[in-house]
């Protein structure tokens, strides 16, 4: 049963979720299974890299992410799915030993002009590092089933 419904989400409210340890081991698994270029697979070639050391994948960054909005409040929700992504930007290296946690802002929030059962909630992600720091930033549309359907909203 979802707790949480296209209503829970107000503009401009910020929520932050979890706490995920990175590992070398989980950085290379990733990097030898979806994204195997040198700087993610070996330590030294990362130091010659932009990146200055072994670092994750940012789809691997993705994948983070999307677990700790899982854990931190979708699987608790009434999502609907999402007709995408409008940007993803990654502006710091994850490494291994980061400490990495979810914050979600809403940006917008309004009900689907064709589907009144469903409201649009435009998100602003950021995948943070325990010294604050913004590793990602992803900008994304999820739908949500409308608590009351029938009700107007102001």
């Amino acid at each position: 049963m979802s707790d949480i419904f296209f209503e829970d989400f107000v503009e401009g409210a910020v929520k932050t979720y979890g706490a995920y340890a990175v590992t070398e081991a989980e950085i290379l698994a990733f990097a030898r299974e979806f994204d195997p270029q040198p700087m993610h697979l070996d330590p030294e070639a990362g130091a010659a890299s932009l990146l200055g050391g072994l670092a994750a994948s940012g789809w691997h960054a993705c994948a983070i992410a999307q677990r700790l909005m899982c854990d931190g409040f979708l699987l608790q929700a009434a999502g609907r799915g999402s007709p995408g992504v409008s940007e993803t930007k990654w502006l710091a290296p994850v490494r291994p030993g980061d400490v990495l946690s979810l914050r979600r802002t809403v940006v917008e929030s309004r009900t689907s002009k064709t589907k009144p059962d469903l409201g649009l909630v435009t998100l602003k992600l950021e995948l943070l590092k325990a010294t604050g720091e913004v590793a990602m930033e992803q900008s994304i549309v999820v739908l949500f089933a409308r608590r009351n359907p029938g009700a107007r909203l102001a």
